[in-house]
């Protein structure tokens, strides 16, 4: 029994525990396996997370049993099937077992993704992100496949029944029990009725999670999260969202063993759609609205100050209001405090520093005025009011501000006329004096008749003034009935305006500020468009437009060239795009409204 347990004890000390991976470095979409052997018995084995890759499969578990003149040996492994999401080097962590009753754990290691095409077995198929014509190497789903238990997309919001102005937290989640290994979107929703705020997130690395969903397990991870607050009461449909993924599945069985000993795959590609998801907004209670409600939602802080409370005549005072906490920030209408009549008034420099995050739009909004008080005095900044309405509790609440006291001490000119560019003490100048000194040298003062006074230029001049007035008075009539239709007014500056934009669109360009350039190229197009066919920016779709420019008479050409590149843009701003380059986006959007300003 004591030789037993020695020999027991001997072969512990011998048991490694250890991991490999068919590779270290692999491409995006590529699948690789990495395998923890043991060479003998453990319990209690624990994976390390696979953060940055899916999970295509596994853990495969497989025992052996070795004996060799007698002497008998064991080995266990767990291997699982990797599928690289994004380009990086990542660690994945290492892994633990229990070897009687003491844990080991093998070491971590690092793999190098590059950008790069799936690995190719069988069938040689390549697929890339972008791309959706037949000639992808990608097969197209049959008719009759049911994928849709096995990969799917979730429009989940955190609240359906809002108070008007209440904010909403709506993410995508992807639910896969198959193997991916290409994407791209096919069509975002429009968001209608909403004003929307994307949460940016500085980790770029997917991050998958297991999820049980009617009672089955899932890999999951959130795709896009946006902040949604409604724009109008009822119920709101939030479309869905379309994309394309190419899902790897098994060949079949096949009869020849050399064939068997391998795995065969094909790589087929699906349509995947969200179902569309109602929000109930209601109405914000009419029972104790405070006067001066501005339609801020959520819950608020705000406190006002002043740089100094006694100052000269003339000189500037700078008077702060600083709103702060969680809401429709972004949609505060500016307030209106009111000063004394003596102070001079200029329209607030507005500052925010504002964050998206998971749990909603927080952060603070600043408004700074400018004032300058003209006569010495005492005076007071009377407090203000602001309120709020607070979802949570269902009530409106109303924070008061405290008063100023401001003295104004005689400054050295109270007569000097000023005048103001900026927020700054170094903006007000000092332009004239109302005093000037009375002139007593009689060099160059003339007789009566020997001057331009009496003269027939002075005659000439004094009967131009009646015809220059009538013609001030017919170009004002036909400039007040020119402007006096908006819609005709907005179309006639429509152009000037989505300018604005492209101009905005190149210095992005010329920054390398993908992301952004995409962005003022999608508003200068879509902002174009509304003016240009009266047609509200919240009820401007792909259907609405192709109608109105059709009923215009434009091409047909135009019209699909144009709803493109608007989901091209649309699309560039969630998910890298390839095919044209930034600046021949950019050429065809400029030539584009230049051509439908020529047809219109």
């Amino acid at each position: 029994m004591l030789l037993l347990l020695n020999v027991s004890v001997l072969f512990a000390a011998d048991v490694k525990f250890t991991v490999s991976v068919s590779k270290t470095e692999v491409g995006t979409t590529e699948q690789f396996e990495i395998t923890f052997a043991i060479n003998g018995n453990g319990d209690r084995f624990t994976p390390p997370s696979f953060n940055g890759f899916l999970v295509v499969s596994g853990p495969n578990v497989s025992t052996s049993m070795t004996v060799i003149n007698g002497n008998a040996s064991s080995s266990l492994s767990y291997s699982y099937d990797l599928v690289a999401v994004k380009e990086g080097t990542y660690t994945i962590g290492a892994a633990t077992i229990l070897v009687n009753g003491k844990e080991q754990s093998t070491k971590p290691i690092k793999i190098k993704v590059v950008k790069g095409q799936g690995a190719q077995q069988n069938n040689n198929v390549q697929t890339q992100q972008g791309q959706t014509g037949p000639n992808n190497g990608v097969t197209m789903h049959q008719a009759g496949t049911d994928i849709s238990k096995s990969l799917f997309i979730r429009a989940d919001v955190d609240k359906s029944r809002v108070y008007l102005g209440e904010q909403i937290t709506l993410t995508y989640k992807l639910y896969t029990r198959v193997a991916l290994v290409g994407s791209e979107p096919e069509k975002l929703p429009d968001l209608n009725g909403f004003y929307s705020q994307d949460i940016k997130n500085p980790d770029q690395n997917v991050k998958w999670r297991t999820e049980i969903y009617k009672g089955a397990k899932y890999n999951v991870a959130d795709m896009k999260q946006t902040i949604l607050f409604p724009e109008h009461e009822g119920d709101i449909t939030i479309d869905p969202i379309s994309m394309f993924f190419v899902v790897r599945e098994s060949a079949g069985a096949s009869r020849d063993p050399f064939d068997q000993f391998f795995d065969s795959y094909n790589d087929v590609k699906y349509k995947i759609k969200s179902t569309p998801v109602i929000v109930h907004v209601k109405p914000l209670p009419r029972a104790g609205k405070p006067e001066g409600f501005g339609g801020a939602v959520g819950r608020f802080s705000i406190s006002t100050g002043v740089d100094k409370q006694e100052l000269k005549s003339n000189e500037p005072l700078n008077y702060k209001i600083k709103i702060s906490g969680t809401g429709n920030l972004k949609l505060l209408k500016p307030l209106s405090p009111v000063f004394p009549a003596d102070f001079e008034k200029y329209d607030p420099k507005t500052v925010d520093t504002i964050a998206e995050k998971q749990n909603g739009v927080s952060g603070t909004r600043t408004y700074t005025y400018l004032l300058i008080p003209r006569h010495q005095g005492n005076f007071t900044i009377e407090p203000i009011k602001f309120s709020y309405f607070d979802p949570s509790t269902g009530k409106y609440v109303i924070l008061p501000t405290k008063a100023f006291p401001i003295k104004v001490n005689k400054g050295l000119s109270e007569n000097n006329v000023t005048a103001y560019s900026g927020a700054d003490k170094q903006d007000v100048k000092l332009l004239n004096k109302d005093i000037r000194y009375i002139k007593t040298n009689t060099d160059g003062i003339t007789k009566k008749g020997e001057g331009f006074y009496g003269s027939g230029l002075y005659y000439s001049l004094l009967a131009f003034g009646p015809l220059l007035f009538l013609g001030a008075l017919v170009y004002g009539k036909w400039d007040e009935k020119n402007n006096s239709d908006i819609v005709k007014v907005k179309s006639r500056k429509a152009g000037k305006i989505a300018a604005k934009h492209l101009a905005s669109a190149q210095a992005q360009l010329s920054a390398n500020n993908t992301k952004a350039f995409y962005e003022n190229v999608f508003k200068g197009l879509y902002g174009y468009l509304s003016d240009k066919l009266n047609i509200a920016a919240a009820d401007l779709n792909r259907e609405k437009i192709a109608t109105e420019l059709k009923v215009r008479s434009l091409d047909e050409v135009l019209i699909n060239e144009l709803l493109d590149t608007l989901d091209l843009c649309d699309m560039a701003r969630y998910a890298p795009v390839s095919g044209l380059s930034e600046q021949q986006i950019f050429d065809k959007a400029k030539n584009m409204i230049n051509d439908i300003e020529n047809k219109i």
